[in-house]
């Protein structure tokens, strides 16, 4: 069994075809479909038959699905770690929800990796939907969002932090300073930043309390983008509560009053079983929910910058 196989019947897999998986990999159909009969005389397994509605995998076909992607994984991680050994350099990838990355990872990540100088960061943005399978192949070490409703036993969440998003409005916003009724606010403009289409269960639980629809809905590439449209009196905003305290008390954000315009989350972390982490995850895991690290990811991380220059990479949107 080979990774070229497993990459072919992954892609196989994945896009539910031959033709597109030669597409994607580059190759002929023929080569994919020699790939995927070695595996098949090599397990003694058919792993999926062709039919009019797509391709039906046997048993051991979907096991070997579910493997081919960490197997994969896993080679892509050891040979970055043994190329990183030269180096003396080491490498953790994190992924998470795009509220937490914007306004909580900087200074946690900055604060974490100024106690370990041969240690780099790799920080990305997902769904927290993607979590599941980002963590199985092994793509990524850690995530941290909110805990997605179905989270497979394999994985292990720990809860580290409460947060609340509320309603804010530019100072001179008809809403600004009134008590406001659901049927105001679900005909207003609103001003959101890239967690109001994904699936960060408080934000769109919020907007589904007031029904608001899509035609009122205005998307920006970040959090911070829209709360700037905000303070011009453009429409209203969800945000985090602790992300606009300095803004609400200089008066540039005005609270919004009324019923319902407070949500509650909690973020987590979650990774594969502890005897499968890295040492550097196992070690954020437990840091994250330390007084220091809580300060760190509410008002920054306190590091003088002229002093320190983390090495964080950063993909906000993946």
């Amino acid at each position: 069994m080979t990774p070229t196989q497993l990459r072919a019947f992954s892609a196989v897999v994945r896009l539910g075809s031959v033709k597109a998986a030669a597409a994607e990999l580059g190759v002929t159909e023929a080569a994919v479909s020699l790939h995927v009969g070695h595996l098949r005389k090599e397990l003694e397994d058919r792993l999926f038959a062709r039919t009019g509605s797509g391709l039906a995998f046997t048993p051991g076909g979907l096991r070997l699905a579910s493997r081919a992607g960490e197997m994969l994984g896993l080679q892509e991680r050891t040979i970055r770690e043994v190329g990183q050994a030269g180096t003396g350099k080491r490498l953790m990838r994190v992924a998470a929800s795009s509220l937490f990355a914007e306004h909580a990872a900087p200074g946690l990540i900055e604060l974490f990796v100024s106690r370990a100088a041969d240690l780099d960061v790799e920080l990305s943005v997902h769904n927290t939907g993607e979590f599941d399978s980002l963590l199985s192949t092994r793509t990524v070490d850690v995530a941290i969002g909110p805990k997605p409703r179905q989270l497979p036993e394999t994985l292990v969440a720990k809860s580290f932090l409460n947060y609340q998003i509320i309603v804010v409005a530019g100072p001179r916003h008809p809403l600004a300073r009134v008590q406001t009724r659901p049927t105001q606010l679900r005909e207003q403009i609103w001003l959101l930043g890239p967690s109001a289409a994904g699936d960060d269960t408080v934000v769109r639980g919020m907007l589904r309390r007031y029904d608001v629809p899509e035609e009122h809905q205005r998307i920006f590439q970040s959090h911070a983008a829209a709360l700037e449209e905000t303070t011009h009196n453009k429409g209203i905003s969800l945000a985090l509560s602790f992300a606009v305290a300095d803004d609400i008390a200089n008066g540039r954000l005005v609270q919004i009053s009324g019923p319902g315009v407070k949500g509650d989350g909690v973020w987590s972390t979650m990774t594969l079983p502890e005897h499968s982490l890295l040492p550097a995850a196992a070690e954020l895991t437990r840091f994250i929910s330390t007084p220091r690290a809580t300060r760190a990811m509410l008002r920054g991380s306190g590091i003088n910058i002229g002093r320190f220059r983390p090495s964080v990479y950063v993909t906000l949107w993946s």
